[in-house]
């Protein structure tokens, strides 16, 4: 137990989650298995960067950071992701949104499943 890298000084469970429940997110970087996925082999890719989830549940690891449980929807794949490795969909800040401009609108719907009586 003593090879545990805690990668960063932050107490992350000091402050609120930075998610919430239900909330859309998307992977900032690829994720592979790294043994604690059952099913998969060591290193078996997981999760894409770009892929959209939805937060189904938030833990602790370490009593330091938050740990967010992801389903993502396309591929199957409920992991457990840090923070850092997320972004959100759903409550990007005013500032993002205004330089996003008409592409903003866009995101609303990312990842979302098709209103009825729209092509899928």
């Amino acid at each position: 137990m003593a090879d545990i890298n805690r990668d960063d000084d932050v107490l992350e469970v000091a402050f609120p989650p930075r998610f919430n429940y239900g909330e859309r997110v998307i992977a900032r970087s690829v994720i592979r298995n790294d043994g604690t996925y059952n099913g998969k082999d060591i290193g078996e890719l997981l999760v894409n960067k770009g892929d959209i989830g939805y937060v189904t549940n938030i833990n602790t690891f370490l009593q330091q950071f938050y740990i967010y449980a992801v389903d993502f929807v396309d591929s199957g794949h409920r992991v457990g992701m840090r923070a850092k490795e997320l972004c959100t969909l759903d409550n990007l800040p005013d500032d993002v949104l205004a330089q996003l401009g008409d592409k903003a609108a866009a995101l609303r719907t990312v990842g979302l499943p098709p209103a009825p009586g729209e092509p899928s």
